[in-house]
């Protein structure tokens, strides 16, 4: 093998720059680094972006829902509050009534959801920092406000610093109303609105929040909650503690994490990145095609070198590994100059953001292309373009060589 290396080794580097194999063999090798370097460099930014929507989401969705499986609300003393308190890595959880509803402000209309919240909600979901307009204050004294969705505003012209309007919310009445009279079969409320809000479209256009005592007073509840949404720890075990929880909470209740809540949203997600994938595999494989040419040539120019091998004793085995460890020392070296140059670029991207989204002064929720590198990632595109070389050395060697036993020394 050590043999094998050398000479493959020399071939691939020769004193000659300007023979006609060694310029095919580094086509070879910059087409392979190209297309290692848009792998790994799309794969970090998908990364990034996914990053970023999982921070969006986690700020309006918990790392844990408790519902009941019987029904759409339970009695929030049915909940064991305090042990769930004393599993190691929660951190905190608040009550949650959520509920459709009708909102009037001024002469428009607008259906969508409200969200009642307890006081230790804000502090521990980290909603405020999506905070665009006003201040998210939800209760002060005896005093109640609203923080809206920013999709939820635009719809109804609601701006925080308008203190002539109110915000009234309609909720359907529980039980039947007594007539079709629509002032009878809705509870109402009026609350002021002091800030916006904005994580995402789905949540901009759709969300209200509310002080909780508010809202149970508008459904004329007691104790009754929708929902209990857990806050974990950072660096807290979510696996087991989903399954503590669920031991905790018996067969009465759900537990959702994070990905069961959107569910839909990670698998497409991880569908485009997946998709996104195969496509660069696949323009990988036809940048091959180079090195399967290069092989060829080099194994037509080398007739004369193999029949010379072949008179010294050596066999079949030793020429066909001359010629696969040239098409691996390609692949190797494209595969670590795309993966090097990929390196280098996104750090410097991650560091200092060269490359802008928009105008970078506050068109998005981000100023640039987000990106994040996995260790694994660069491992499993390494490998992959050392199995596309091998694989695209497979075809030259084999087929070529067959006649090995009719090259004879001239």
């Amino acid at each position: 093998m050590n043999t094998s290396f050398f000479i493959a080794g020399r071939y691939l580097i020769s004193k000659k720059s300007h023979n006609l194999i060694n310029i095919i063999s580094s086509i070879s090798v910059v087409g392979l680094s190209i297309g290692t370097f848009a792998l790994i460099v799309v794969l970090s930014v998908f990364n990034g972006f996914e990053d970023v929507i999982k921070g969006l989401y986690g700020a309006f969705k918990p790392d844990f829902e408790i519902s009941t499986i019987n029904g759409k609300i339970f009695n929030i003393n049915e909940f064991p509050a305090e042990k769930t308190l004393q599993l190691n890595g929660v951190n905190g959880f608040s009550s949650v009534v959520e509920e459709d509803a009708l909102f009037k402000y001024g002469d428009k209309q607008y259906i969508g959801k409200i969200k009642g919240v307890d006081e230790n909600y804000i502090s521990l979901s980290g909603i405020d920092s999506m905070l665009v307009d006003g201040y998210f204050v939800l209760k002060e004294g005896e005093i109640n406000f609203a923080v809206v969705g920013s999709g939820v505003a635009w719809f109804l012209d609601l701006y925080p610093d308008n203190i002539s309007k109110l915000l009234n919310v309609f909720v359907p009445k529980r039980g039947n109303a007594s007539s079709f009279n629509l002032s009878n079969a809705f509870n109402q409320k009026a609350v002021h609105a002091t800030g916006v809000f904005s994580v995402q479209q789905e949540f901009d256009e759709k969300y209200v929040f509310l002080p909780i005592g508010f809202v149970r007073e508008l459904m004329d509840y007691e104790n009754e909650v929708t929902a209990v949404e857990i806050f974990v720890k950072k660096n807290a075990d979510i696996a087991q503690l989903q399954d503590e929880l669920e031991e905790l909470l018996g067969n009465n209740f759900v537990v959702k994490n994070r990905y069961q809540q959107n569910m839909a949203l990670y698998k497409v997600m991880k569908s485009e990145k997946m998709a996104i994938f195969f496509i660069l595999v696949f323009i990988l494989a036809l940048a091959s095609f180079n090195m399967i040419g290069s092989l060829s040539i080099l194994i037509v120019e080398k007739t004369k070198d193999i029949a010379v091998l072949k008179s010294m004793g050596a066999d079949k085995k030793l020429i066909k590994n001359i010629f696969t460890i040239e098409g691996i020392l390609i692949s190797v070296i494209g595969g670590i100059v795309g993966l090097g140059l990929g390196f280098l670029v996104l750090f410097l991207q991650q560091t200092y953001g060269l490359v802008r989204l928009g105008s970078g002064e506050g068109d998005f929720i981000i100023n640039a292309y987000p990106v994040k590198m996995h260790l694994i990632e660069f491992v499993y595109v390494f490998g992959t373009v050392m199995l596309i070389g091998y694989l695209a050395t497979l075809y030259p060697v084999n087929f070529l060589l067959k006649n090995f036993s009719k090259v004879k020394l001239k």
